[in-house]
């Protein structure tokens, strides 16, 4: 079966949205969780569209919110896929609000989704390889693959810690300003 490739244009999502009071936290700003909401649903569509699969949320990666939405703000989200594994997708998702009034766009945040095709009967599906188009396309697909070597070298880490609780807490204590105060 010959392989299919798509650009990392072909996957471009751009969304936009009138942020209204209804969601707003109650210190007037809009809530975290609906961004993050939204930044699922265009990394479905992405991941999606790229695929021609339904796709399924595997991780997010760290989201830093960097600014405050106000209410009124037209939100804009920008996704592309950035890397493709077998069935797997990381899609990248830059978020901006812009004052309509002033036309002064921030940056909010910017995440990762990873996203997994999947086939009718519910099992991973093959997903069509990258065509890396620009400079920037090769730098976000790199960034794809050392992220991942790094993540699995932190489980390693973790997976190997040791055990002996006596030591976690003398570390512990030497490092932080906790009391253990164990009930066993």
């Amino acid at each position: 079966m010959e392989e299919i490739y798509k650009t990392v244009s072909d996957s471009v999502i751009r969304m936009s949205q009138l942020m209204l009071p209804s969601n707003a936290n109650f210190g007037g700003k809009i809530h975290g969780g609906y961004i993050l909401s939204l930044m699922d649903q265009i990394a479905f569509a992405v991941a999606s569209k790229f695929s021609a699969h339904y796709c399924v949320t595997a991780s997010v990666g760290k989201v830093d919110f960097l600014k405050p939405i106000e209410v009124g703000e037209l939100v804009t989200l920008i996704a592309s896929v950035n890397y493709v594994g077998n069935s797997s997708m990381e899609v990248g998702i830059r978020v901006e609000a812009m004052n309509i009034q002033t036309g002064e766009t921030k940056h909010c945040n910017s995440s990762y989704f990873t996203m997994v095709a999947k086939d009718e009967t519910g099992k991973p599906a093959r997903v069509p390889r990258l065509i890396l188009e620009s400079e920037k396309d090769v730098f976000r697909f790199y960034r794809c693959v050392v992220k991942m070597e790094v993540d699995k070298e932190r489980d390693r880490a973790i997976h190997d810690l040791e055990t002996d609780s006596a030591e976690q807490q003398v570390y512990i204590k030497q490092h932080f300003d906790v009391k253990i105060s164990l009930n066993s």
